[in-house]
């Protein structure tokens, strides 16, 4: 068997973990199992890259090798699970990077003598890699509340650097050997990662990382064609493809167009045009008011949000619901599509809590139990149970589905103060007579919570 038949075979080997490891990412029973896979596939892909003759430097790759294993392993192990959205951003950023970085270098190695089938699919992945960079990193930076959204890029801006970008590829395609315009490519598109981000927030962040996702997928791909490269080509377009559904069931579920997301913004309005309706007051209660109230409920539907991740709060609602239980008290858990900051966060928090998967209800699901529940837990999430979306029609989020917490017999919104959600709105919600406000943390209030439960016997 000759090297070049050993490399196609650990190709197909690779590509075959991989499919199989997305695939079993499906369920919480086999997804740890499933990741494993796919980092063997991935592993295997880099040793058939390897493999191949004329690969280059030995120890340049090594020194790579190793920088990549001394900064991603450490951060990994240790990053918080409130911090894994910025880490998925953080990471797809280096991924795009990379892909414009390759394409860089191979414009540059081959000094612009390159076929059109080449320089083509290169210039993509130079766009779409810069984009999905400086978008990223802008989405990191607004995740990790380092950055607030402070312009609102019209766009006809936006619209101006991405025909820039592509006005700049097609001189290149028709011969130019400028290499100042691949560097403005990667100016202009950078700068569209920039400002098609920075008015991005509240609900819309999921799809943003999704999508950027796609992005980086798509790119890798690109580069994959250009270098002749297996591995680039099927590991991207898994990546591109399975990003590019996610964003749109995730739009779809937003009732929200992707355009609509990255162009239309969410969060441009402000707590003083949207405060409470009527001059309404909200009321505080108390842990051993919630505890009774609970006792005596026959349904209770805890809504986790992010506020719930911050205070690491998933093991105490987990006990309370426990508590509960034992006195034969019915405990589901509505998750809202977009809750938290990236797809399936809250899921992954209550599975690590050992929270039964069957107990959490998507939201077409759960929406029609709220008719039926005694009792609604809203733990931090603000804006995916805020009824301005059904209500007010000037509301940022008017349109986007939401939880119909407010149709159930009694609400209790756990929160630290009465600050609006990450959308920057307030919630009409809180001023409701049937809601009720434990203001605190929120591990330290459910703690409160379960505690007086357990003092009643």
């Amino acid at each position: 068997m000759s090297r070049a038949d050993v490399v196609a075979l650990l190709y197909i080997v690779a590509f075959s973990l991989l499919i199989v490891g997305l695939r079993m990412l499906r369920g919480p029973r086999t997804a740890v199992r499933g990741n494993q896979t796919a980092a063997v596939g991935m592993a295997v892909a880099i040793v058939a890259t390897l493999l191949q003759p004329g690969i280059g430097d030995w120890w340049l790759i090594a020194v790579g090798v190793a920088l990549g294993v001394a900064v991603g392993v450490p951060a990994a192990r240790s990053v918080k699970m409130t911090a894994m959205p910025q880490m998925v951003a953080l990471f797809n950023g280096v991924g795009g990077g990379a892909v414009a970085l390759i394409a860089v270098v191979e414009f540059r190695a081959a000094e612009a003598e390159l076929p059109l089938d080449v320089l083509i699919p290169l210039l993509f992945a130079a766009i779409v890699g810069s984009i999905s960079f400086w978008g990223s990193n802008v989405a990191f930076l607004k995740l990790q509340e380092r950055l607030r959204r402070t312009i609102r890029t019209p766009r006809a801006v936006n619209a101006g650097l991405l025909l820039i970008a592509l006005a700049l590829a097609v001189v290149i395609a028709a011969g130019s050997e400028t290499e100042l315009l691949f560097w403005l490519i990667l100016v202009f598109a950078g700068a569209l990662g920039v400002l098609a981000v920075v008015p991005i927030g509240g609900a819309d962040m999921p799809v943003v990382i999704s999508t950027l996702n796609a992005f980086t997928g798509l790119s890798a791909a690109a580069a994959g064609i250009a270098l002749d490269n297996t591995a680039l080509i099927v590991a991207g377009m898994l990546v591109g493809a399975s990003g590019s559904i996610l964003t749109k069931q995730m739009a779809d579920a937003m009732n929200r167009s992707i355009a609509n997301v990255f162009f239309a913004g969410v969060g441009t309005g402000s707590a003083e045009t949207l405060g409470a309706p009527g001059g309404g007051t909200a009321r505080s209660t108390t842990p051993a008011d919630v505890a009774i109230q609970l006792a005596y409920a026959r349904l209770v539907v805890v809504v986790p949000g992010y506020g719930m991740a911050v205070a690491q709060a998933q093991r105490a609602v987990a006990d309370v619901a426990a508590e509960l239980e034992k006195r034969d008290v019915e405990v589901l858990y509505g998750i809202h599509p977009v809750a938290g900051r990236m797809p399936g966060h809250m899921n992954v928090l209550l599975a690590e809590a050992d929270v039964p998967y069957d107990r959490l209800k998507e939201m077409d699901d759960i929406n029609g139990e709220f008719g039926r529940t005694d009792v609604t837990l809203v733990i931090g999430a603000n804006d995916v149970t805020n009824p301005a979306a059904r209500t007010v029609a000037d509301s940022p989020i008017y349109g986007m589905p939401i939880l119909d917490v407010d149709k159930s017999s009694s609400v209790i919104v756990l929160k630290r103060s009465m600050s609006s959600g990450f959308a920057g709105i307030d919630n009409p919600l809180f001023y409701d007579p049937k809601t009720a406000m434990l203001f605190g943390d929120a591990k330290h209030s459910v703690g409160e919570v379960l505690t007086e439960l357990q003092a009643l016997g």
